[in-house]
C-alpha cells in the first residue's frame, strides 16, 4: 500500500494514474483552494491564530473560505472521483502542519502555480522563497520527509526572471537532502495526442540511495485526437456565426484557435471560452440545419459547422478514464486544463513506485 499525499491537488491526476496502473494506494491528504481567495493575508492569519493548535488554525482558515460564499468546485470533482474523507482534505496549503505526517508518507506530489514566483529576497535558504506557494510546498517536504516527492510546473519556469527562479528552486531542493532529478516531458511522447510540455522534478530521500533515475522511456503515439471524440455531441456545443468565423479565420484568432488537429495544442484553464483552444469542423446534419443557433459556413470550400470540444472530450484528452463530471462546463474546462497529463504521470510513477516498494521491503 503506497501512502500518497497531494497538494495543489486539482481533480486528482496522480490518483488517476495510480488507479490505471492498478497500484494499491491510500490518500493521506489532499489540498486545493479551488481558485478562491480569502481577504486576510498569510501573516495576518498567523498573528490571529498564534495561540491556536495547528488543527484549530486549519478550522479557522476553513471558516474564512466558507465566508467567501464560493463553492470549492475542485474539491467537488475530487471527492466525486476519489476515495477520501473530509478530514483528509485541506483548503489551503499554507496551513498544513507537515510535522503531523513526518515519515508517514511515501509519495508527495504537487506543482505550485507559476504566478507565485514574482520576487525573491536576497538571503539564502528558505528565506528567499518565504511567502510564495513554492516555499510552502518545499517546507512540507522538509517537515514530512516523504520517501519521494514529485514537483510539476510549466517549462517557462526555467526561463522565468532570467533563469533566476529555476536556479533558486534547484537550490531549495538541494537543501532538502534528497537526490533530485528533473526532466522536460511532453504528453505527445507518452501516448497522448496533446502538445503539453512540462517540467517534472523527482526527489528521493538520500537514505534511499537512488543515485540514478532515468527519464521514462517514450512510447509511440498510436492514437490521435479523433480517437477521443464522442460519437454524439449535444448541439449546444456547436457555434453561431461569430464563433464559426473566429475559429476559421486566422486573421481573427491569430493562432489562439486550432481546428481538426491530429495532435491538439496544450489545454489551458480558459480553453473553449472566448473561442480559445482546439475546435472541430464537421459536416452539418439535417438536425443542425434546422437549428437557427448553429451557423453553417464554408471551410475549405465545403459547407461546415464548428464546435467546441466537450468537457468529457477534454478530460479524455488529458488521459482520464470514466471520470465523473459533477460541475458545470466552465469549471470542467478549467479543471481539465489545469490538470497534469495522466499518461506522463503513469510513465513516471511506474518507475517511482517500484523504487518505493523495494525501499519499504528492505526496511520492514
Amino acid at each position: 500500500m503506497i501512502k500518497v499525499a497531494t497538494v495543489f491537488s486539482g481533480i486528482g491526476a496522480p490518483e488517476e494514474a495510480l488507479k490505471q496502473l492498478n497500484i494499491d494506494f491510500d490518500i493521506v491528504f489532499a489540498c486545493d483552494n479551488g481558485e478562491r481567495e480569502i481577504e486576510k493575508t498569510y501573516e495576518e492569519i498567523l498573528e490571529e491564530t498564534k495561540e491556536m493548535t495547528s488543527d484549530e488554525r486549519v478550522s479557522f482558515v476553513n471558516g474564512l473560505y466558507k465566508l467567501t460564499n464560493k463553492e470549492n468546485f475542485v474539491k467537488k470533482s475530487y471527492f466525486a472521483n476519489n476515495k477520501i474523507s473530509n478530514d483528509k482534505w485541506y483548503e489551503d496549503v499554507r496551513f498544513i502542519d507537515g510535522k503531523k505526517y513526518k515519515n508517514s508518507i511515501d509519495l508527495l506530489i504537487g506543482g505550485s502555480p507559476c504566478q507565485s514566483f514574482s520576487t525573491f529576497g536576497k538571503k539564502k535558504g528558505f528565506e528567499d522563497t518565504r511567502g510564495t506557494l513554492f516555499f510552502h510546498y518545499a517546507n512540507l517536504i522538509k517537515e514530512i520527509r516523504p520517501s519521494v516527492f514529485i514537483y510539476e510546473n510549466v517549462v517557462g519556469l526555467k526561463t522565468h526572471n532570467g533563469g533566476n527562479t529555476w536556479k533558486r528552486i534547484q537550490e531549495v531542493f538541494d537543501e532538502l537532502e534528497y537526490n533530485v532529478f528533473d526532466f522536460e516531458l511532453n504528453a505527445k511522447d507518452y501516448g497522448l495526442p496533446q502538445l503539453r510540455n512540462r517540467v517534472f522534478v523527482v526527489g528521493f530521500k538520500n537514505e534511499m540511495n537512488v543515485d540514478k533515475f532515468d527519464e521514462p522511456e517514450k512510447v509511440e503515439l498510436k492514437k490521435f485526437a479523433t480517437d477521443y471524440l464522442s460519437n454524439k455531441v449535444d448541439l449546444k456545443y456547436y457555434m453561431g456565426k461569430k464563433g464559426f468565423e473566429w475559429v476559421t479565420t486566422p486573421e481573427k484568432h491569430q493562432s489562439r484557435s486550432r481546428v481538426n488537429r491530429d495532435i491538439i495544442g496544450c489545454q489551458t484553464a480558459n480553453q473553449q471560452f472566448n473561442w480559445i483552444g482546439d475546435f472541430r469542423i464537421e459536416s452539418p446534419t439535417d438536425e443542425m440545419r434546422n437549428n437557427e443557433k448553429i451557423h453553417i459556413g464554408l471551410y475549405d470550400g465545403k459547407e461546415s459547422v464548428a464546435r467546441k470540444l466537450t468537457p468529457e472530450e477534454c478530460l479524455k484528452l488529458m488521459g482520464f478514464e470514466n471520470f465523473h463530471i459533477v460541475v458545470d462546463d466552465k469549471n470542467a474546462y478549467r479543471q481539465s486544463g489545469n490538470s497534469i497529463a495522466v499518461p506522463v504521470l503513469k510513465a513516471l510513477l511506474k518507475n517511482v513506485v517500484k523504487i518505493i516498494e523495494d525501499y519499504n521491503e528492505r526496511n520492514d
